[in-house]
């Protein structure tokens, strides 16, 4: 069971003066639908595990989408928002930032393992008091061992740099499966349809079309979450039929969308 300071909210200081002492600090509890966070930072890095439901997160450089069963690390100073999807069941763990200098400086949505997850269960199960005891500064270690070497999932969609393009992606992740001539979005920017594929590609490090495939990945995983079925989504985001859409998620994710939340990545 969560130790019940644990369901406290944790307070976190934008810089180091204040902080707690400990490697790592814990908090369990649930969100409703539709809660956003606005953009702020931490002076801590941040571990999102998603026991539950779905949340978007979204950066400067990117936008995540974290289902069930997976995991969100965000670096320290890292400005983001987030919004939970639907009512959600997540554990926050907050480690100091010379803890975590070995992992990805950049925002990554991980596969969790069942030992990954018992183990953070575990530490949620310590008193937020008893955090930096030497039991618990073992746990956090094997933890973060873990979080080393835990699969990254293909759940983010670079965004790009300039304002006119920003925006021209907004509305396409928004809605990906609405008809986008390239022409018109070209116009919209004020480039010729050449001279638009090249700079979006130089912006976000995906060609166009590669880039609208992932927008519509990202949105049925979100959909998928939510309990919508697999031939509405085929169908609202503009594939042929559902047999069309399974082929291209199960060869993006490894699954099928009828699996993919029912397979717990790399179980141990």
């Amino acid at each position: 069971m969560i130790a019940r300071d644990n369901l406290i909210n944790v307070h976190l200081p934008e810089d180091g003066f204040g902080d707690y002492p400990h490697t790592a600090v814990a908090q369990g509890g649930a969100e409703p639908a539709g809660r956003t966070y606005a953009f702020h930072t931490h002076h801590r890095a941040q571990l999102f595990q998603i026991v539950r439901g779905s949340l978007r997160l979204e950066t400067e450089r990117g936008y995540f989408i974290i289902p069930p069963e997976r995991a969100v690390f965000v670096p320290s100073g890292v400005l983001h928002e987030v919004t939970y999807l639907q009512e959600t069941e997540r554990s926050y763990l907050f480690f100091r930032p010379d803890a975590v200098a070995s992992l990805s400086p950049e925002v990554s949505v991980i596969g969790t393992t069942r030992l990954l997850r018992e183990l953070i269960l575990a530490f949620l199960e310590i008193p937020r008091a008893d955090a930096g005891s030497l039991p618990a500064e073992r746990l956090v270690a094997v933890i973060l061992d873990q979080l080393q070497t835990s699969p990254v999932a293909p759940l983010s969609l670079p965004l790009p740099a300039s304002e006119r393009l920003r925006d021209i992606a907004a509305d396409m992740r928004n809605e990906p499966g609405a008809d986008w001539p390239l022409d018109e979005l070209a116009s919209r920017a004020a480039m010729s349809p050449r001279s638009f594929q090249r700079h979006f590609q130089s912006e976000t490090g995906m060609s166009f079309r590669a880039w609208r495939q992932q927008a519509k990945l990202l949105k049925s995983v979100e959909w998928l979450a939510g309990g919508r079925s697999v031939g509405d989504i085929a169908f609202a985001l503009g594939y042929s039929g559902p047999s069309a859409f399974i082929a291209v998620f199960r060869a993006a994710f490894g699954a099928s969308p009828g699996k993919y939340f029912q397979d717990t990545p790399l179980e141990l």
